[in-house]
């Protein structure tokens, strides 16, 4: 800290000495609270578990000593579920942290504080060392760690889970933030390193770590033997009749065996004796009745529960400190009650001051007016702002530069005070800033900048009635009004519909025309779709699907993709003309083979194998893409094919992006060939010394039949003289050096690529010309960690489940999907449980409210969403971890997976409660599909959710990314089937027709990627918004307002998306001149002209007289030129030049 105190805060001497605080604005009580820290240990007592939350991020903002969180079990009182382990790592991380005398601050939430823990000498007693060059004896350590409570698993991911293959044990320890590798050579420990849970790869060595147990509680057998006598003796049970007691005895922790935990021991203890003597404490406002309601909810509970003889219930005073407890032990402490009341006796220093208004108004002609006037009134100000992550702080750097020039950046707010910046930024999580008068210092956060703009109610200027009509929500619509689709003409609303299209999930508009045809829209393609207005809406005229009446009516002149098919085409010829290997037929080896499938084969996964060894018998090299979703199939289509490779007496390699995949898929490859003699080896970066040698030398004789591994097989040390397949796993993962060398080799060998890239059905038909494709769309079911219960709707059931989510800071999905009395449900909830801040989120919602409450549910500025169906392709809400669908039986099995699924996304335990009318009151149909999802927890997988820019990208991945603007300017599904259609003419040696009867507007290809990027809004629904707004856009003030828009609320613009954006004023500006299409390039370009073009071909002749070497026209519709264009800032500055020539030439006309 600074050698000045900012706040000098008042601070107790003696042992009882109370200081009454009035708690100052924004974060300055953590700044004073860190500034008593720096001088003693400090225990920080919150009312709830929210608040310490978000306590800890300005704690840890402003404090130089160590913040401890000791975060709450995120149970309810005699829950029969136990915390989730990432919790219980990180309390004993602390505890453990307390024994070897760390100082700081211990913040914890005052219910947690009300828990009875494992004496001090519990962990101590328990912890096991291991360092680098010491012995470790295997069999031993796993008893050890069995002993402790961990879990053998095949992969580890999280505290507590360990794995041994081998030399290699990975092991997650308790209270650390990583797991640990170790790498054993004989019985000594060789190295010890860190891993990434995620990619499972090593990253830093470290010298020495500490095991901590599993468990709060102990289940050596002392500890069994102390569980089984005190049990016996507090119930009045028969303990062979209580599976908890049972388990208990075998050493198996059950759930919920936590809230058993004082059984366990002879005496307890409280975080007091975990803390040492001089520690102060602080208790913020609210603390005194959050503990008394606390202890009246466990009451409660033990009376509401009552008497089970399987399941018997420790007493509140047993179970839980009292208040009187509590309150004994702070009161033998100096303290500090922070308070909201100005009268009390020792009030802060006057120095901190609430910040004005300084909210960014994008919309304002001066956006940064209230922070100007601000920083003008105050010139002896020193400012540190402070942005969430590095991206955050690039667009906030850029939206200050009007003010504050080039901000330079400092670590942390230690860092700023210590240097000699009036102002400066820096990356943290802060929850609000701070004013300090003398010294003149404020800290001002994104939420003083940013929290009020997401939701700003002020409307935007109309441009045009069409405009707000296309742009607004489609789901405003009532069922049965009359709409437009550009491609099909007049149909009907039917309502918003989830299908499964190309294997993913996805919410399609249903529109019905003439003669009961239905045409199901992607979300993707509404900017095709618009209001109809002329006839009364019951007179409307449906066109017939299929005819040529819309294509009458609607047809218009525009060049299509004749270039483009012509250049697949041309790729499909050279293909075409090459000799592959010609593998045998499939014989009895590789019928037998396929018999010992353990599973059905799915219908697209049975085509996929069709279509690969169809591919594999024909002379042509094959070049096949298999996509399909993580577990849908898609390895055992390539096991089938490599089994056939071998067969025909050729080598087989298997290419994947990392180690852990290549581990994967060698397992899986080698348990699938157990019966055959087929030899699989695995090379990664794990594979050294002898053992590479010998892989080397088997796989350069022929011994080794298959071989996986990563981008090291690439490389020349590895020879192949038999290679005939090569099967590349998720090749976009791979760098540009290693897709050149893959280039090389598609001459020479079949290539099968696998990819769960969404890749929709419609693909197939235009990507023939070049790769081939197979779609596994079906899902097979996978396990996800989510309980379910279906229950009969009562109050009791739905305050408990809301209670238990919001108490451990989470969010809650309650599902009413009846729009009519959905406020009225929202009411309910609202007076069920007080503590719940309820929003409504229901599809006839304003598009911009609607999107406003998903942002702030989005960002927990609410924990309940009361909410209709519109969840299903909503954002994803990692901290949403429980849902209660009301009305379960009357929704079918597959939406209730799909619901389900919208939970259990983070690390929480995940809870889904299922609400029925009674038995009586419900379908024998309804009653079979609870059961069938309450038997299970397994969810229905399907794809990821669709969303346009996964669309494009896995597009991209075939066709390259120069084809992404294209395709978002026309529509992703009218650019697929254009683009067969041309395909299907040049195959037939026709010309493809260039007056397809679509009104697409302009078209523009500048061979750049022109997208959204998942990691600039990660919400598929607020990008697909968003798509369909810029799209809809009419003039540059609209795109520019729009632009402001999208930093203000997300951040500066990445690359791909300024392109789009300033593509789609290049279309804004051609339409207006007639032009119906722009091609550009590196080194040339060409523009099209429409039927109605104003351009007059005379200047375009003077143009091209003037400028000859760069112009020359190609028929009388085309202007062909050539510039050096490599970048895309030349390319756009060239076609805008242009443009405006041709604009000026129009205007003089």
């Amino acid at each position: 800290m600074p050698s000045f105190s900012l706040l000098e805060p008042p601070q107790p001497q003696g042992t009882r000495d109370t200081l009454y605080w009035t708690a100052p604005p924004g974060s300055a009580s953590a700044l004073a609270l860190s500034q008593v820290a720096s001088s003693a240990p400090l225990l920080v007592i919150t009312p709830s578990t929210a608040s310490a939350q978000r306590l800890e991020q300005d704690l840890a903002f402003y404090s130089d000593v160590p913040v401890l969180p000791f975060p709450d079990w995120e149970t309810l009182p005699y829950d029969s579920f136990s915390p989730h382990q990432d919790i219980v790592s990180a309390r004993l991380r602390t505890l453990r942290l307390l024994q070897d005398g760390v100082r700081g601050i211990v913040l914890v939430p005052i219910n947690t504080l009300m828990q009875r823990l494992s004496p001090v000498s519990y962990i101590a007693g328990r912890v096991m060392s291991l360092k680098a060059g010491a012995k470790l004896d295997r069999e031993t350590f796993r008893e050890s760690l069995t002993r402790a409570g961990y879990r053998a698993v095949e992969t580890v991911y999280e505290p507590g889970e360990y794995a041994m293959r081998g030399a290699l044990i990975d092991l997650f320890a308790m209270g650390m933030d990583e797991p640990i590798r170790i790498d054993l050579f004989d019985d000594e420990i060789d190295t010890l390193r860190h891993f990434d849970p995620g990619s499972q790869r090593s990253t830093d060595k470290v010298g020495t770590i500490e095991l901590l147990p599993a468990h709060e509680y102990s289940l050596s057998r002392s500890a069994i033997a102390c569980f089984r006598e005190q049990f016996e003796t507090l119930f009045d049970v028969d303990p062979r009749q209580c599976p908890l007691y049972n388990d208990a005895l075998k050493a198996i922790p059950s759930p919920g065996l936590e809230h058993y935990l004082p059984l366990f021991f002879d005496e307890t203890a409280s975080l007091f004796d975990h803390v040492t003597s001089d520690t102060r404490v602080a208790l913020l406002p609210g603390v005194f009745e959050a503990a008394e309601q606390h202890w009246r909810s466990i009451e409660a509970r033990y009376t509401n529960l009552g008497v089970d003889p399987t399941r018997p219930l420790l007493p509140p005073h047993r179970a839980f400190f009292s208040v009187s407890d509590v309150f004994s032990a702070i009161k033998a402490r100096p303290r500090i009650e922070l308070t909201e009341s100005t009268e009390q006796r020792h009030a802060l220093p006057p120095n901190a001051q609430a910040l004005p208004p300084l909210a960014i108004n994008a919309r304002a002609k001066e956006p940064l007016a209230e922070l100007a006037d601000f920083l003008e009134k105050q010139p002896k100000l020193r400012v540190l702002f402070v942005a969430e992550s590095r991206g955050r702080r690039e667009a906030l750097e850029e939206i200050l530069a009007p003010l504050t020039r080039a901000l330079p950046h400092v670590e942390s707010f230690q860092a700023f005070l210590a240097s000699p910046h009036t102002y400066a930024i820096t990356e943290s999580l802060v929850d609000s800033g701070l004013w300090l008068t003398e010294p003149a210092v404020a800290v001002i956060s994104e939420t003083e900048l940013f929290g009020e703009v997401v939701r700003q109610s002020r409307r935007r200027e109309k441009a045009t009635d069409d405009n707000e009509l296309a742009v607004r929500h489609l789901s405003e619509l009532r069922e049965g009004a009359p709409v437009v689709h550009q491609a099909h003409g007049v149909g009907r609303y039917l309502g918003l519909e989830t299908l499964s299209a190309g294997g993913q999930a996805n919410e399609f508009l249903a529109l019905s025309y003439a003669d009961g045809a239905k045409l199901y829209v992607p979300v993707d393609s509404l900017h095709l779709i618009s209001r109809y207005s002329g006839a009364d809406d019951e007179l409307a005229p449906l066109h017939k699907l299929g005819s040529d009446q819309w294509e009458k009516a609607r047809r218009k002149a525009a060049e299509k993709i004749r270039d483009t098919a012509a250049e697949l085409l041309d790729v499909y010829a050279r293909r075409e003309a090459q000799q592959g290997v010609v593998y045998d037929a499939p014989a009895d080896e590789y019928v037998r083979f396929a018999a010992s499938f353990p599973f059905e084969e799915t219908p697209d996964q049975q085509a996929a194998i069709e279509a690969v060894i169809d591919d594999m018998v024909s002379p042509q090299p094959m070049d096949r893409v298999v996509c399909g979703d993580v577990g849908f199939g898609k390895t055992e289509v390539a096991m089938r094919a490599a089994f056939l490779a071998v067969q025909s007496g050729r080598q087989v390699v298997v290419l994947v992006p990392t180690t852990l995949l290549a581990r994967q898929h060698f397992e899986n490859f080698r348990d699938r060939f157990a019966d055959t003699a087929v030899n699989i080896r695995l090379i990664s970066r794990f594979t050294a010394g002898k053992e590479m040698t010998q892989t080397l030398e088997s796989i350069k004789s022929g011994q080794t039949d298959i071989v996986i591994g990563t981008h090291k097989l690439l490389s020349k040390s590895v020879e192949l003289p038999k290679m005939g397949l090569l099967i590349i796993d998720e090749e976009h993962r791979f760098g540009v050096a290693q897709k050149e060398k893959l280039k090389t080799l598609r001459a020479e060998v079949d290539i099968l690529t696998l990819t769960a890239t969404p890749i929709p059905r419609t693909l197939n038909m235009a990507m023939s010309g070049i790769r081939d494709l197979s779609i596994i769309a079906t899902p097979p079911a996978r396990r996800l960690s989510v309980k379910t219960f279906v229950q009969q709707r009562d109050n009791s059931i739905i305050k408990e489940a809301l209670l238990r989510e919001i108490l451990r800071g989470g969010q809650v999905y309650f599902l009413h999907n009846e729009v009519k009395s959905i406020e009225n449900a929202a009411e309910q909830i609202r007076e069920l449980v007080p503590e719940a801040r309820v929003a409504v989120a229901h599809g006839q919602l304003p598009e911009r409210s609607l999107e406003r409450v998903m942002s702030d549910f989005y960002h927990r500025r609410f924990n309940v969403l009361v909410c209709s169906t519109i969840i299903e392709t909503g954002i994803d809400v990692p901290s949403a971890n429980t849902i209660l669908i009301e009305r379960a039986d009357k929704f079918g099995l597959a939406q209730l997976h799909q619901l389900r699924g919208r939970v259990g996304r983070s690390h929480h335990q995940a809870y889904a409660y299922l609400l029925t009318p009674p038995p009586k009151a419900m379908t024998r149909d309804a009653v079979k599909r609870l059961e069938a999802i309450s038997a299970s927890d397994d969810l229905g997988a399907g794809f990821t959710l669709a969303s346009h820019d996964m669309e494009i990208r896995g597009a991209g991945e075939l066709l390259g990314d120069e084809q992404s603007g294209q395709m978002e300017t026309i529509g992703y599904t009218l650019y697929m089937e254009m683009l067969d259609r041309a395909v299907k003419a040049i195959r037939a040696g026709k010309t493809p027709n260039i007056d397809a009867p679509f009104n697409t507007g302009v078209e523009i290809s500048l061979n750049l990627p022109a997208l959204i990027p998942d990691d600039y809004i990660h919400d598929v629904q607020q990008r697909l918004v968003m798509y369909k707004r810029i799209a809809n856009t009419q003039s540059e003030g609209e795109l520019k307002e729009l632009q402001v828009e999208l930093i203000d609320r997300f951040g500066l613009l990445p690359q791909p998306l300024k392109n789009l954006v300033r593509q789609t004023r290049l279309r804004q500006r051609a339409e207006q001149l007639g032009v119906s299409r722009i091609e550009a390039s590196e080194s040339r370009g060409r523009v099209l002209f429409g039927g109605s073009t104003q351009v007059d071909p005379l200047t375009l002749v003077t143009l091209i007289q003037t400028s000859p070497q760069h112009y020359r026209l190609d028929g009388s519709d085309t202007l062909r030129f050539e510039f050096a264009m490599e970048t895309a800032e030349q390319r756009f500055k060239q076609i805008e030049s242009l443009l405006s020539t041709l604009n000026q030439k129009v205007a003089a006309a």
